[in-house]
């Protein structure tokens, strides 16, 4: 690689547009770029142990042929982008770990999940695995297993979780997008403490075939991304029906790259009060309050609104991870308890322990909820609500503040994006610029298969200034 280049592709991502670019005018080739990324990850891993496996040898074959290949991006839109995807996801050849050590017993995948397979055959590279909290029960990014993944803005702070690894390596500039999942709020909640863009789409939009399972009725998968239009083509890259995933609903495509970027001030924009105006947690309301005034400003019609049954929400969907994960897990806790970070094995015993009927009540808690926010969607089109109630806390942090009550920071760090999960709506967690050193996000919550309009507003306030991704 000339040095000429090299100062390239070491520069901070610039979007896929312009790698697009810089690839057909041959500015660039594939294998340079990633053998960038693969210098970036040597340079700044060990601070922050985003990767659980690096795989040089797949990557590089990818890039060469797909540098002897010649082809258009107007044919393939990731053409050469490299990305990771949280270890859940199956790789070929390798051992889906889910962030345990349990799992490395297992055999190795005999092919990647499909979500992967959209993705190259969009012209990306997988690159890694990415760290997570064990079995994606973590809001931390905690792993006593593979070492915690460390906060790119700084390392002595969490990076958030489940999907660790996925957030710290865009907010880094080690990868541009990942993949991840998000059961209760595990792409949101590193999104917003590691300052970049999350989508959690609506449950079952995206395939969760190849992927390890945590709590089927509630698991979403999705991608993070250093800005909201790149977000926006892995998105359209990665929809489609899959009959093997049976949660996986047959729809027309979306496609948002392309429609979303335009602005679209009829709007009916929410401000989620109540359980999401939580006063003590000042600085999530004073991010959204900087939203909903910027929003305004801008001409969007902008009205306060409420959820009466979030927390009820909330307290079922953590009834039922509780019940759904337990059971999955029954036979590792009951054969080998000692292989289980004990925080998580005693959050699953604690669900296996639980009534029949109390699964049965959240079920019905679940569906008053949804049928609120559907009434609710009469009125409005996107709902803002916090991403995360605080910025990122130290690794090892135990407990929190909510209500003047001490709680556990692990279980506790999606206690806004919970409830979303809870009815499976589409939310995308943006980063709200600061003058404060660490991010915060909030979360653009739209209609069940209307992502769309949460684009059109993160693409509205990225354009203003207001949701920027900081790499640090």
């Amino acid at each position: 690689m000339s040095k000429s280049v090299s100062d390239q592709v070491n520069q901070p991502w610039s979007g896929i547009r312009d790698h697009l670019e810089k690839l057909e005018s041959g500015v660039l080739t594939i294998e340079e770029v990633v053998d960038s990324v693969f210098e970036k990850i040597e340079q700044l891993d060990n601070g922050i142990n985003a990767f659980t496996s690096v795989l040089h040898e797949r990557a590089r074959a990818r890039a060469s042929f797909l540098d002897q290949a010649d082809l258009k991006k107007d044919s393939v839109p990731l053409l050469g982008v490299p990305f990771g995807v949280k270890n859940l996801f199956d790789i070929k050849n390798h051992v889906t770990l889910a962030g345990s050590k349990i799992n490395k017993r297992n055999v190795a995948a005999l092919q990647d999940a499909l979500l992967i397979r959209r993705l190259e055959n969009c012209g990306a590279i997988l690159v890694g695995a990415l760290n997570m909290g064990e079995y994606a029960y973590d809001f931390t990014g905690e792993n006593v297993h593979f070492g915690n993944c460390r906060n790119p803005w700084d390392p002595t702070r969490m990076a958030g979780g489940s999907s660790s690894g996925s957030a710290a390596a865009v907010a880094s500039n080690m990868l541009p997008i990942t993949l991840g999942s998000d059961t209760n709020g595990s792409i949101r909640v590193p999104a917003s403490l590691c300052g970049i863009f999350g989508l959690k789409p609506t449950y079952g939009r995206l395939t969760r075939s190849g992927t390890y399972p945590f709590c089927d009725s509630l698991d979403h998968v999705g991608p993070l991304a250093q800005s909201c239009e790149d977000l926006a083509v892995v998105y359209d890259c990665l929809q489609g029906f899959d009959k093997a995933d049976h949660a996986c609903v047959s729809r027309n495509l979306e496609f948002v790259a392309k429609t979303a970027a335009g602005t679209d001030k009829s709007l009916r924009i929410g401000i989620l009060e109540g359980y999401f105006a939580n006063p003590q947690f000042v600085d999530a309301n004073k991010a959204v309050s900087f939203v909903a005034d910027a929003l305004v400003d801008d001409g969007f019609s902008v009205e306060r609104c409420n959820l009466e049954f979030a927390e009820a929400g909330r307290s079922a969907a953590f009834l039922i991870t509780n019940v759904e994960g337990a059971a999955l897990h029954e036979s590792r806790l009951r054969s080998q308890p000692e292989d289980f970070d004990p925080d998580t094995r005693d959050r699953f015993i604690a669900g296996s322990l639980l009534p029949a009927s109390w699964y049965i009540k959240a079920q019905k808690v679940r569906k008053l909820f949804a049928e609120e926010a559907a009434a609710l969607f009469q009125s409005f089109d996107v709902l803002i609500a916090p991403s995360t109630p605080i910025r990122a806390p130290k690794i090892g942090q135990k407990t929190m503040a909510i209500n003047g009550e001490e709680v556990n920071v692990r279980a506790n760090l999606g206690y806004f994006t919970q409830p979303i999960s809870c009815i499976g709506l589409p939310s995308l967690s943006v980063p709200i610029s600061s003058r404060d050193r660490l991010p915060i996000g909030v979360q653009l919550v739209a209609a069940p298969w209307l992502e769309r309009h949460c684009f059109e507003v993160g693409f509205r306030l990225q354009s203003l200034g207001l949701a920027v991704s900081k790499r640090a």
